[in-house]
């Protein structure tokens, strides 16, 4: 491996951003998902009459949120058995205590499916929420369908786990069902908490909740359009040292955000990201949050327009208006496209090399040039710097430098925002990794 490439003026040709590489193993896999299945998940889900946490005591076979777990435990069982040994299924189960907000402790129960990658190390999780809420979300007998909120997410970790375990990748892949997000992203929290007590290095969560409807309440429709939302820098960032290097906009989030704008487009026609960059909603928060909150790159799915006459509400008819979150509302189509969305990134993620570690900005004197570092990354086969200007959101050009792990390109460090991305032999890349400024003599 070479350690430096220098690429003058003469040599260096600045190209745009080029569309992703398809992959046809990544096709495959988007062209098995289902609308038949995503509809018969969907149905099963709300079937269950509440998904309410308080109704974990009351559960039985057919009703209340612990039968909706032994079901999707038992599809995601019943998914293991075509990923040739590859893929296990547990309870992540504890005890919630009471809050100010609850009457008592509650028992908290999420599914959690892991497909063994081929390498050590990244791990890529894909999640959402079983558990739902109406107009008391403490209330454990009455209705709760859930259908969108969040039946929706489930039936696509679901579906996204059918048309992957056959498949083999380079890293492990997570596909997680969580209890508890409505009353305070418990069940992700607890799960996210261990993951960074045992070291895990998980390199995305792409968290999907509330990805059914295309009919706002606002009257706007847009069944072309998948929100992703990602967090800024993590709370406790230094003021002084944001405003010095201009990081603001490149959390390691905001990067996985980017890469999910540009794969998505690739793999599902008609279908497109809209980047929110925030952690969430006004109000709402996401089980993303609490990777978030442990130092774990995740964003967050979430349909254009949502109708919040069909969100945590008693189902009912007030002055005409048909309350409650009903599965009469969900658009199965674009459920089918926001879970191929999923699987591409998905899948990209997991088969391309993970995002180059420790990547730097060396500060040695003044000048016109930047020149990047960072570690090697296995299966990388060569790196490519992009960037863009300041005041762009997304990144405008990129250069190859080859296997090298630094590189200094004539680009200026004061006028433009640069990262590194891997790329393997086969040309998928990881998203770019930001490089921190560090000065050397």
């Amino acid at each position: 491996m070479k350690l430096l490439a220098v690429l003058s003026l003469t040599t260096l040709l600045i190209a745009a951003i080029p569309a992703p590489t398809r992959d046809p193993k990544i096709e495959a896999m988007i062209s098995s998902v289902s609308v038949a299945r995503l509809r018969a998940d969907e149905a099963k889900l709300v079937g269950f009459g509440t998904r309410n946490d308080f109704s974990e005591t009351s559960s039985t076979a057919t009703h209340g949120v612990f039968a909706a777990r032994n079901w999707i435990r038992s599809q995601f069982e019943s998914i293991a058995k075509t990923a040739g040994g590859r893929m296990t299924v547990r309870l992540d189960t504890y005890v919630q205590p009471k809050t100010a907000r609850t009457p008592r402790a509650v028992t908290e129960s999420s599914v959690i499916a892991t497909l063994k990658g081929d390498e050590p190390g990244p791990v890529y999780v894909m999640s959402s929420h079983y558990d739902d809420c109406n107009g008391d979300c403490t209330n454990e007998t009455r209705v709760a369908p859930g259908a969108d909120d969040n039946g929706s997410g489930t039936a696509a970790v679901l579906e996204a786990a059918r048309v992957m375990a056959p498949h083999r990748f380079r890293g492990t892949i997570i596909f997680a069902t969580f209890d508890g997000e409505e009353l305070g992203l418990w069940g992700s929290q607890h799960f996210a908490d261990e993951l960074r007590h045992d070291g895990v290095h998980v390199v995305a969560d792409l968290n999907n909740d509330i990805i059914g409807n295309t009919h706002g309440g606002d009257g706007r429709h847009e069944p072309g359009v998948i929100r992703v939302f990602s967090e800024a820098l993590p709370l406790g960032a230094k003021p002084a040292l944001v405003n010095l290097i201009g990081s603001e906009n490149d959390s390691p989030s905001r990067e996985l955000a980017r890469y999910a704008g540009a794969i998505v487009p690739a793999y599902v026609s008609d279908f497109a990201v809209r980047q929110i960059y925030r952690a969430d909603r006004f109000l709402r928060g996401g089980d993303q949050e609490s990777f978030q909150a442990d130092g774990f790159p995740a964003i967050r799915f979430v349909e254009p327009h949502e109708n919040f006459t069909h969100q945590h509400q008693n189902v009912r008819v007030e002055n005409g208006v048909q309350y409650g979150d009903l599965l009469r509302y969900i658009d199965f189509d674009y459920l089918a496209n926001a879970t191929r969305a999923n699987v591409a990134v998905l899948a990209s993620l997991a088969l391309a090399p993970e995002p180059p570690a420790h990547a730097q900005l060396v500060m040695r004197h003044l000048g016109y040039d930047s020149t990047l570092r960072w570690q090697p990354v296995a299966g990388a086969t060569s790196y490519e710097i992009v960037w863009r200007a300041t005041d762009a959101s997304v990144w405008q050009h990129v250069k190859n430098v080859g296997d090298v792990t630094q590189a200094t390109v004539p680009v200026s460090k004061d006028d433009y925002i640069l990262g590194v991305r891997a790329v393997d032999a086969q040309g998928l890349r990881s998203y770019v990794s930001y490089p921190f400024p560090v000065r050397v003599k």
